[in-house]
């Protein structure tokens, strides 16, 4: 237990506030309401910081923030992660401000951590709400959140008049719905993820960022108009195909603003023995929330020193109103700046459509390969042929046009070659 220089005291000289300490402790044989140490969790080592909820619902005062400070620290003296299990009201009332200032303490110890590259992950019990969701919980790099949990900034009597207390907003579902939790599941289930999250992501197993290795090979040609059909066809090897041959992958959910995208899939995997990044569109139309998703898996892996993988399949970025209204021009420039600036090696594959900016943007400028199902066009042939004010009929001469087959691109040195699928996986 990393105990902090002094045990607690009554910073506000609360009325009665130290036999109400010297009842909790006497009540829950705990000494505070968090506790810390090191720990083994599927055979990876941590940090381990626990709250105690029957000790003052689990809120956070001066001790307890020293104690997290502390473990932090030693989280990155040891190099190894930091695993939170969290069930707290927030900051504790009768240590007044002193109880509140403990967030900018926590934050400069996550901050500390962030800058050694020390993993963090935390878990939401029920409840996690105020400083402790707002300032400890919320800053991990991965949230995992226990189904049915109350997770939420107000506590139930700190929200306005009226407010529905079964509002999903206010709990877990909600928070996983809007990209503010990776996980949502029962205990057994975030167990075995968060094993997963540690055996990928501890310092001490991953390998370092060499980048992912690809071999060329030949392709027939084939027209443009071909291609793009190749591309569209039933049965064609799609993303979950070319991911599975990473032995063990975790996955993380929602761009931390308000927003998920089902249609592209961020995580870290394990492939050779090395961990990997990696970003994968399924297909359809990407959101603003999924470019945001993307460049935090890059934020994310360039932390832990990890290469990428990106996997292009989209047929474009999504259009509707509502896409404008949440930044897809924005999302979109601000993952290009992400790829172009990242530290870390990006390698890319295009396995099926890679249309516009909303395909360019996961592209590696010095690493792009593509699957022979593939293609890479400023825009699809269709679209292009209604932009030039030309007829359908002429859709299979604008797609030569678009110079968007496999070896146009290797010819202008778009990408590098062509990669042969991964074989299906005999246990599917």
């Amino acid at each position: 237990m990393f105990q902090p220089a002094e045990g607690p005291g009554n910073p506000s000289d609360w009325p009665g506030y130290v036999g109400e300490l010297d009842r909790a402790r006497k009540a829950t044989g705990a000494g505070l309401a968090v506790t810390t140490g090191f720990a083994t969790i599927s055979g990876a080592r941590c940090v381990l910081i626990g709250f105690e909820f029957a000790f003052f619902g689990g809120s956070m005062g001066t001790a307890e923030g020293a104690m997290i400070t502390r473990a932090f620290t030693a989280a990155i003296g040891d190099r190894v992660p930091v695993v939170c299990v969290a069930a707290s009201g927030g900051a504790r009332m009768q240590e007044g401000t002193s109880a509140l200032v403990q967030m900018q303490a926590v934050a400069a110890a996550i901050a500390a951590a962030r800058r050694a590259g020390i993993p963090f992950a935390a878990v939401a019990g029920d409840p996690t709400t105020g400083g402790v969701w707002s300032s400890l919980v919320a800053a991990a790099d991965v949230v995992m959140a226990i189904d049915g949990a109350r997770l939420s900034f107000s506590g139930s009597r700190t929200r306005p008049t009226g407010a529905d207390p079964a509002a999903a907003d206010y709990h877990a579902i909600g928070k996983w719905q809007h990209g503010f939790a990776d996980v949502l599941g029962s205990v057994a289930e975030i167990r075995n993820e968060l094993g997963t999250f540690l055996t990928l992501l501890s310092p001490r197993s991953r390998v370092g960022s060499r980048g992912f290795s690809l071999a060329g090979t030949s392709q027939p040609a084939l027209s443009g108009s071909q291609q793009v059909m190749a591309a569209r066809r039933p049965g064609r090897p799609t993303a979950d195909r070319w991911l599975a041959g990473f032995g063990m992958r975790f996955e993380i959910q929602g761009d931390r603003a308000g927003g998920a995208d089902a249609g592209l899939r961020c995580g870290f995997g394990s492939h050779h023995g090395q961990t990997f990044g990696y970003i994968a569109q399924l297909g359809k139309p990407t959101a603003a929330a999924g470019y945001r998703t993307a460049i935090r898996l890059i934020g994310l892996a360039e932390r832990f020193d990890c290469p990428i993988l990106t996997l292009i399949d989209t047929p474009g970025a999504a259009s509707e109103p509502g896409d404008e209204a949440d930044g897809i021009g924005t999302a979109i420039a601000e993952l290009l700046i992400a790829v172009a600036s990242c530290t870390v090696p990006i390698t890319s594959v295009v396995i099926g459509d890679g249309v516009s900016g909303g395909a360019i943007a996961l592209c590696s400028p010095g690493d792009s390969w593509i699957a022979p199902d593939g293609y890479l066009a400023v825009a699809a042939p269709e679209l292009a042929a209604s932009i030039l004010k030309r007829n359908f009929a002429d859709v299979a001469v604008i797609a030569d046009l678009l110079r968007l087959t496999p070896a146009d691109l290797i010819a202008r040195g778009i990408v590098r070659g062509v990669v042969t699928p991964p074989p299906p996986d005999p246990r599917s």
